[in-house]
């Protein structure tokens, strides 16, 4: 396998200790996979902020949204027999599956790119309404014209979706409902328009037939999603093998659409790759990497909340046409920042 990224010495740029909870008797368990975006001349992350309660020996707690917005933390004794809480993130409970963590969204920023903190006078993005009262989730963000759009996983017990909301200054935030129904996530719509319409990569979710494959749907105002094309699939026996799905928003280039993505195989370890799309026709994939670019190595990305885990939504491209920098969630507990060549990222496409 290889790994050409290159890792910030500062990694990781922000742990959840770094940040304070939402309300009081609230514990940050988990910084997770920012979107990532320029604005008022700094870098700027959008990161998933995943809260609990403050755990008691003997329970198990966690908070869900009501449908008008307010919080109800249900426990349940360790001994329950109809619980069932093997997997740190999802607890099973009288045939009900919840989350553990209650996820919002906070906006931190940086001058250098690397030292980030959190602005005053900026509103959490918090779940809103029926289809997000287990939380919103990994938003990625696009921006067209003046316009940022975030499509995020939204989560409910009707199953995860993909939500819209759309800003000018990122004070004021506009609810555009469910772009994809469940069962679908990692959703982020191209920068530009292709022959006048919008793109958008999304994930589409199967556990009978068929998989966790990578589809591209296009639209004519970045609302309505149709044409819908499955463009990579997982490969047996590889690293991506269980699932794939979408980073951010691709690339430009003059070969191609660069989209990096992420994969699992099915011991849940998640690592990095890239696939190149014709740019007038994103639904044709021109070449994709056989090994990863970036895999789990470090201990903050081996060891956290859900260890052997990177996973990227969100990059920012420099002005010198090759380096982009990618920021990820690294073991679902910690925000990481490494260097890419573009050129050498195109070097493994086959």
């Amino acid at each position: 396998m290889s790994d050409i990224a290159k890792r910030f010495a500062q990694n990781p740029l922000l742990k959840p200790s770094d940040l304070q909870p939402s309300i009081e008797g609230m514990k940050i368990a988990c910084l997770l996979n920012p979107g990532v975006f320029t604005y008022d001349n700094k870098t700027w992350m959008l990161i998933r902020v995943a809260e609990r309660p403050v755990q008691k020996e003997d329970t198990i707690s966690f908070p869900i949204l009501k449908e008008t917005g307010t919080m109800e933390i249900i426990e349940i004794k360790k001994d329950d027999p109809e619980l069932m809480a093997d997997d740190p993130r999802v607890i099973r409970y009288k045939g009900s599956d919840y989350l553990t963590t209650l996820s919002h969204l906070r906006l931190v920023c940086s001058e250098d790119g690397v030292h980030f903190s959190q602005p005053e006078n900026y509103p959490l993005l918090l779940g809103s309404g029926k289809w997000e009262t287990f939380g919103i989730e990994d938003c990625r963000v696009s921006k067209l014209d003046d316009t940022y759009y975030l499509t995020y996983t939204a989560v409910s017990e009707n199953g995860v979706a993909v939500g819209l909301r759309t800003t000018k200054n990122w004070k004021q935030f506009e609810q555009k409902g469910l772009i994809f129904p469940p069962h679908n996530k990692d959703c982020a719509i191209f920068e530009e328009r292709i022959n006048g319409k919008y793109y958008a990569f999304h994930r589409p979710s199967s556990v009978e037939i068929g998989g966790n494959y990578i589809w591209l749907a296009s639209s004519p105002d970045g609302i309505h999603w149709g044409q819908h094309q499955c463009i990579v699939k997982t490969r047996e026996g590889m690293w991506d093998s269980a699932r794939v799905g979408a980073g951010a928003a691709p690339i430009k280039t003059k070969d191609g659409w660069l989209a990096i993505y992420h994969g699992a195989n099915k011991e849940h370890v998640y690592c990095l790759g890239a696939f190149l799309l014709d740019l007038h026709n994103p639904g044709k994939v021109l070449a994709r990497t056989e090994e990863p670019i970036m895999m789990p190595t470090e201990d903050y990305e081996l060891h956290g909340f859900f260890g052997k885990v990177v996973f990227t939504n969100g990059h920012i491209a420099h002005d010198d046409e090759d380096t982009i920098t990618v920021y990820y969630g690294a073991a679902d507990e910690f925000i990481c920042g490494a260097r890419f060549s573009i050129q050498e990222i195109c070097s493994y496409l086959k």
